[in-house]
């Protein structure tokens, strides 16, 4: 019996024992007919957009719906975020029957998978009941993550290269979240400053660096890079998460202009007639009634 085949049939005994559990999820025939009706949508008598979709022409949608979906998250707007989980299950649903269309895999292979890597990752809950009841916090979930994943993809590279560090963090991530996530393995690895004070004479050096070189050059370009690179690192060594500071800081200031449209308005103006002083002015007045 192979792995795969080991784990599929861990992974029915699980949902055996899943299923017997008082208040356990039964049927779902909403989730069906949402299937069979994106099936319609691309049957020859179905919709003419639909139907001439693939997975590179709405690539982008996928990123799309799921920062609106964060956005809600974000504003605790509970039957938005309903609304935009939808946008974002169409999606994969969409991908899905292209795939069935083109005899790739179909819905029942993505969910099969997905249901046996959340098995196979979670030794701890669906193992023995004594690894289960050694593990009691998040931090030692997330090493046992680790352990999996090196062995997933020692698996995949049987016979072929070695997989690198960094080959799992996808380069289509926002370049924020990839830096978190390159930084973070690196640093793991013993790649690692030895304090935040150390990180941060790491980034005055990449601002040298920068001043440097010409303005407007690629070079210049490259140094800034670095300096973005160092700072998302003062972050991670305090605990920050960069992506969500710098989304809450865009926040704010969108917050605090559209205060300064406001103040503009009753005062009969418009913002960009004024002078730099005056919007100085009005962005302290806004800040200090904050």
């Amino acid at each position: 019996m192979t792995t795969g085949e080991r784990i599929r049939e861990l992974a029915l005994a699980v949902d055996e024992r899943t299923a017997m559990r008082e208040g356990a999820p039964g049927t779902h025939p909403e989730f069906d007919r949402l299937v069979r009706t994106i099936w319609r949508l691309r049957q020859p008598d179905g919709c003419p957009w639909d139907k001439v979709q693939t997975h590179d022409s709405i690539s982008t949608n996928m990123v799309e719906e799921a920062y609106e979906a964060v956005e809600a998250i974000v504003q605790h707007d509970v039957a938005h975020l309903r609304e935009e989980l939808g946008d974002v299950l169409e999606q994969v649903l969409l991908h899905s029957q292209i795939a069935q269309d083109g005899g790739e895999f179909d819905i029942d292979g993505v969910c099969r998978e997905l249901n046996e890597k959340l098995v196979r990752r979670h030794p701890h809950v669906f193992g023995d009941a004594a690894a289960a009841g050694a593990v009691d916090s998040a931090g030692q979930v997330l090493d046992i993550w680790d352990d999996v994943k090196k062995a997933e993809r020692a698996a995949r590279g049987e016979g072929q290269r070695e997989p690198g560090l960094l080959d799992s963090v996808p380069i289509s991530l926002p370049a924020l979240m990839q830096c978190q996530k390159i930084s973070k393995r690196a640093a793991k690895a013993g790649f690692e400053w030895e304090s935040v004070d150390d990180v941060w004479a790491q980034v005055a050096e990449e601002r040298r660096e920068f001043e440097a070189e010409p303005r407007g050059s690629e070079a210049a370009a490259e140094e800034f890079g670095d300096i973005l690179f160092a700072l998302v690192n003062v972050a991670r060594h305090e605990g920050i998460d960069a992506e969500e500071a710098l989304a809450a800081s865009n926040r704010k200031f969108r917050r605090r202009w559209a205060a300064m449209e406001s103040m503009a308005r009753k005062e009969g103006v418009s913002l960009d007639g004024l002078s730099t002083e005056r919007l100085n002015e009005m962005w302290d007045e806004v800040k200090a009634g904050e």
